[in-house]
């Protein structure tokens, strides 16, 4: 008989081993679901009132603080969360973001949830809030809200059925997640954390609009900064592909090379790892070769995206590529002027987003360059920094994956 057919899990405690199969329940046999307030326009107060929970509250399965909502407490008839309880989003413009929930990790005086959720209440609250976060769970979820309807009622709930082990089983498991959950979550906010470091020092080492000398700058740097314009400092070119886009002779094949694309510049400042595209060699000759450590910045979709190659590689006309420099510049420091520069100009623009550059915009942005020494120290200065995000974020991504991988095989 297969672990699955005796209903056990593929990866169970050795204190559990040889105990009895999981059982199929209602999850309304395990949990007490309650609903949330509905309140008006009129009801809603700037400060002293009742905090109501929404689904702007609940982020990486914590609840937090963001876009806060008090209303009058002489409104409220509906239950004050408790410590323990998971709050669930149950309706929502966005059905990706039914059965998105958070669990409340302390007590919380004078706080209801909102009408969109619903709050789950139960003697194991760890193992639920862990047995949420599975497949199962969000199977459920799918097949509960149908074609059109974004919302999950306390009568489909109802209808829910999964699988429990003993009560000290649970107990067990839930330990297992909340301390992993911890681990998840200290490691988020060591990586939020160095983001904010980043957009501080961002702002503070680069000169604001109409100064010439930043707030914050290494020792023995006090000269202005020299304003240019882009074009007096750098040559640059769009990439380009053979057209039509779609004809399979352009892609792939023998001695095929990787193909930049809007998408395959990432955040991080770099490119994918594996391009989604690979331009063949009959295509090789109509495009633009970007060298190892070239920058390169994306002028479509998501405009202003700025790398520094880590490999050499074909790009698209989507793509623009800083083919050489008029004066001393350091490519490090080059990369984080262009993309402040763009920051600058989507700040500016009508509802905050670059819709296009054309060649000569470009060629008239106003630039601030420090000397060559200088920019070499800041360019360091911000790689060191992004090397310690990748290092947080992939140790972030570990953790998320070892999570998902337990949660498939802790659960039936």
């Amino acid at each position: 008989m297969s672990v699955n057919e005796k209903k056990v899990p593929k990866r169970r405690f050795k204190e559990f081993q040889n105990a009895d199969a999981w059982e199929q329940r209602k999850l309304t046999e395990e949990v007490e679901l309650y609903s949330g307030l509905t309140y008006s326009p009129n009801d809603v107060v700037k400060e002293g009132g009742t905090l109501v929970l929404r689904s702007s509250n609940v982020k990486n399965g914590e609840v937090v603080d963001a876009d806060n909502v008090y209303v009058n407490s002489e409104v409220v008839n509906s239950n004050n969360v408790n410590k323990g309880d998971i709050i669930i989003v149950v309706r929502n413009g966005s059905r990706s973001l039914i059965g998105k929930h958070g669990q409340i990790k302390s007590e919380m005086k004078n706080t209801v949830i909102g009408a969109f959720m619903t709050g789950m209440r139960s003697t194991n609250s760890d193992f639920t809030n862990a047995l949420l976060s599975t497949s199962s769970f969000y199977k459920e979820i799918e097949e509960n809200l149908g074609a059109t309807i974004n919302q999950i009622t306390n009568g489909m709930f109802q209808n829910m059925h999964f699988m429990f082990p003993s009560g000290a089983e649970q107990t067990k498991i839930g330990e297992y997640f909340t301390k992993l959950d911890n681990l998840i979550t200290l490691h988020q906010r060591k990586l939020d954390k160095l983001k904010a470091l980043k957009k501080a020092y961002l702002t503070d080492m680069f000169p604001a609009e109409g100064e010439s000398k930043p707030k914050l700058r290494f020792a023995g740097f006090t000269d202005d900064w020299e304003q240019r314009k882009l074009g007096e400092v750098a040559s640059y070119r769009r990439g380009s592909f053979p057209q039509p886009y779609g004809k399979s002779e352009w892609y792939d094949g023998e001695d095929a090379k990787p193909f930049v694309q809007v998408a395959d510049v990432t955040d991080a400042m770099n490119l994918v790892d594996d391009t989604k595209q690979k331009i063949s060699k009959l295509a090789q000759p109509m495009s633009v070769f970007a060298e190892e450590n070239s920058v390169l910045v994306t002028l479509q979709g998501s405009i202003g995206r700025v790398a520094i190659t880590q490999y050499g590689a074909f790009i698209d006309r989507t793509v623009l590529i800083f083919e050489k420099y008029k004066t001393e510049i350091d490519t490090l420091f080059w990369s984080y002027v262009i993309k402040q520069k763009f920051i600058e100009e989507a700040r500016k623009a009508p509802g905050g987003t670059i819709k296009t550059i054309t060649k000569e915009a470009l060629s008239d942005f106003d630039l601030l360059l420090p000397t060559y020494e200088e920019q070499q120290k800041i360019g360091v200065y911000f790689k060191q920094l992004d090397n310690l995000i990748t290092l947080h974020q992939r140790k972030l991504e570990k953790l998320q994956n070892i999570k998902k991988a337990y949660l498939n095989e802790m659960f039936v």
